[in-house]
């Protein structure tokens, strides 16, 4: 893959998480990450609160939005490369990008630039 092919694939993965409805962004990340990873990442603590949120039955706080957001887009980009197991693998794997912490904590705790610097450096071998 070209550097231009990965552009390309960053900028649409950027946009389709700009557009989505928060209903799919949901639903897609309980699909590749499942219930409880969603619920950490996106800072709550019930999982029923996922699932609300998938069906479009409640509306996310917007810190809450934003870390769903940030992951939808890391998955949506990272699924074009590997299978969503690697993609489960990587979010809560330790990233030496992150400083030895999980994509999942990063985006957890507000660090949703450095989670997406670490995507990208993933898939460029950076």
């Amino acid at each position: 893959m070209t550097v231009l092919d990965t552009r390309a694939l960053v900028a649409a993965a950027n946009r389709q998480a700009i557009r989505a409805p928060l209903a799919d962004v949901a639903d897609f990340l309980q699909d590749v990450l499942g219930s409880r990873l969603v619920a950490y990442v996106g800072g709550v603590k019930d999982t029923k609160t996922v699932s609300r949120w998938a069906k479009g039955q409640a509306e996310a706080r917007q810190e809450s939005e934003a870390r769903l957001r940030t992951a939808y887009e890391i998955a949506h980009l990272l699924i074009e490369f590997d299978s969503p197991r690697i993609v489960k693998s990587w979010f809560i794997g330790l990233n030496p990008q992150l400083g030895d912490i999980s994509p999942a904590e990063a985006i957890h705790d507000g660090q949703l630039k450095d989670a997406i610097a670490a995507a990208r450096a993933f898939i460029t071998g950076g």
